[in-house]
């Protein structure tokens, strides 16, 4: 999709550093990895990364790699207004609604043919719109970024 960003998970990304560390020294690796998300601005944030990087590339340069080649996925975030930055820099959202397909998809077992494979999986992703469009709690409030506009209605918002 032209112009859209790819947001690796944090908490994925931190799992596959730590594999690469000895144990001794994961937890220093993994605060020095932290301290990228603690930034206040997106700019800071994205430089943060070449800091930690250049601060571990003498004892673990398989870790400073890691990081300098994962640097636009990891920090794609930082480009959004920093309200919405914890909830879009980790997948978990979406794990969840992954889980929820291949739940539901299982109970099934087995499927007469591919469109009620699509049946299902559409089905549960229509609801979990629905869950999202009108919890007290949404997860990307509107209100909490005025300045952007207001995005049109989907097609689903218009039978309400």
């Amino acid at each position: 999709m032209a112009g859209a960003a790819w947001q690796r998970c944090r908490v994925h990304f931190l799992r596959n550093v730590l594999a690469r560390v000895p144990k001794a020294s994961a937890e220093m690796v993994a605060a020095a990895i932290r301290t990228i998300f603690a930034q206040p601005t997106g700019a800071e944030v994205i430089d943060q990364v070449d800091k930690v990087a250049a601060m571990l590339a003498p004892k673990f340069p398989a870790v400073a790699t890691m990081l300098t080649d994962a640097r636009e996925d990891l920090t794609a975030f930082a480009s959004f207004p920093t309200a919405h930055w914890t909830k879009i820099w980790s997948t978990n959202p979406l794990e969840r609604v992954n889980n929820e397909v291949k739940r539901r998809t299982n109970v099934v077992g087995i499927f007469p043919d591919d469109a009620a494979v699509l049946r299902l999986a559409g089905a549960v992703l229509l609801e979990a719109h629905d869950e999202w469009q009108v919890a007290e709690r949404r997860y990307l409030s509107e209100a909490r970024w005025p300045s952007w506009p207001r995005p049109a209605m989907m097609p689903s918002d218009r039978r309400r």
